[in-house]
C-alpha cells in the first residue's frame, strides 16, 4: 500500500519553538529512507518552510500558502502557483482601506519570487513578522515604514491577503467577505494560531484553494492510495476530512480532535515523526 504521510508545521510538526527537533528529524530522515512518503502542508510560505525543513530530506513537493502553491524543495521553486482574479483583488484593497485594518499583499512574479506589499500603518508585531522573513531567495517585502506599499499597477497576479490584526474588527472583516464573496471570487480563513487568541489571522485565497483540494491532487499524482494526515488547528479540518486516516496531536483544539480518526502525543513530544517511523518498522 502506497501511503502519503502529510503534516501541518506551527502546533503539529514543529514543537513550541517553532522548530522540528533533532529527533523528529533524525526520525523522519529514517522513515523517509525506509520508504516512506513524507511532505507537509501549511499556511507558510516557501521564505520560511524551506528553512525550516533544511535538515529533513524532503524528497516530495509540500504544499504551501494553504494550497496557494506546491513547493519543490530540492530545486527551491514554486509550483502551479494559483492567483486570484484581478477584479477581486481590487475589491478587497478598497474593503480592506474600508475597514481600517492593514494586511500584506503577496504577489508572484514572472521568476516565481513573491512579492509582498502591504495596506495601513505597520505594528510592531508586523514589523517583527518582516524581520523573521526578509532577505530570503523566494521572497521579497516591498514595505515602507509608513507600512503604505505603492501597489502595482494591476493586482492580476495576487496569491493572498494577509491580516495579523486584533480578533474583534478581524472577525468582522471576515464574516462581511465571507458573505459577500466567498465562493466563486475568494477562499476566505480565520483562525488563532501561534500569536495567541489576542490576535485573529485573516487569510483570503483565490476561489478554491485549501490545503484539502492540493493534496487530493497530490495524492493523486503519487498514486497513492492511502492518505495520513497529522494536524492541529481548524485549519487543518478539510484536509483532515479528505484523509483515510486523520491525526490529532495532543494539543489539538478540541474541533479537531473530534474530526480525528486518532489522537497522538503533543508536538514537543516527536509525535508525529515517531509515528510515521513506527509504521515503516
Amino acid at each position: 500500500m502506497r501511503t502519503l504521510y502529510v503534516t501541518d508545521l506551527d502546533g503539529t510538526l514543529l514543537d513550541n519553538r517553532s522548530l522540528a527537533s533533532d529527533s523528529s528529524q533524525l526520525m523522519l530522515n529514517r522513515a523517509v529512507e525506509r520508504g516512506a512518503m513524507f511532505t507537509v502542508a501549511t499556511a507558510r510560505t516557501p521564505a520560511t518552510v524551506d528553512t525550516l525543513m533544511r535538515g529533513i530530506d524532503m524528497r516530495l513537493p509540500g504544499v504551501v500558502i494553504t494550497g496557494c502553491a506546491y513547493y519543490d524543495f530540492r530545486h527551491r521553486r514554486l509550483l502551479d502557483p494559483r492567483v486570484m482574479k484581478e477584479s477581486a483583488a481590487d475589491r478587497l484593497v478598497g474593503e480592506w482601506r474600508e475597514s481600517g485594518l492593514s494586511a500584506f499583499v503577496y504577489t508572484i512574479n514572472a521568476e516565481g519570487i513573491l512579492e509582498v506589499y502591504h495596506i495601513g500603518p505597520l505594528s510592531d508585531l508586523e514589523r517583527t513578522f518582516i524581520s523573521e522573513r526578509d532577505k530570503t531567495p523566494v521572497k521579497r517585502f516591498y514595505v515602507p515604514e509608513s507600512g503604505e506599499s505603492v501597489l502595482p499597477s494591476r493586482l492580476d497576479n495576487v496569491m493572498l491577503f494577509f491580516g495579523l490584526q486584533p480578533t474583534e474588527p478581524a472577525h468582522e472583516l471576515y464574516e462581511k467577505l465571507k458573505a459577500e464573496m466567498s465562493g466563486a471570487e475568494i477562499a476566505p480563513q480565520f483562525y488563532h494560531d501561534i500569536y495567541g487568541d489576542a490576535i485573529g489571522e485573516l487569510e483570503i485565497f483565490p476561489a478554491g484553494v485549501s490545503k484539502a483540494s492540493a493534496l487530493e491532487k497530490l495524492a493523486s499524482d503519487l498514486a497513492a492510495d492511502r492518505l495520513v494526515v497529522f494536524g492541529d488547528n481548524v485549519n487543518d479540518i478539510p484536509m483532515m476530512r479528505l484523509a483515510d486516516e486523520a491525526i490529532a496531536v495532543a494539543n489539538a483544539k478540541e474541533d479537531v480532535k473530534a474530526v480525528a480518526t486518532a489522537v497522538i502525543g503533543p508536538n514537543t513530544d516527536d509525535a508525529v515523526a515517531r509515528f510515521i517511523l513506527n509504521e515503516t518498522l
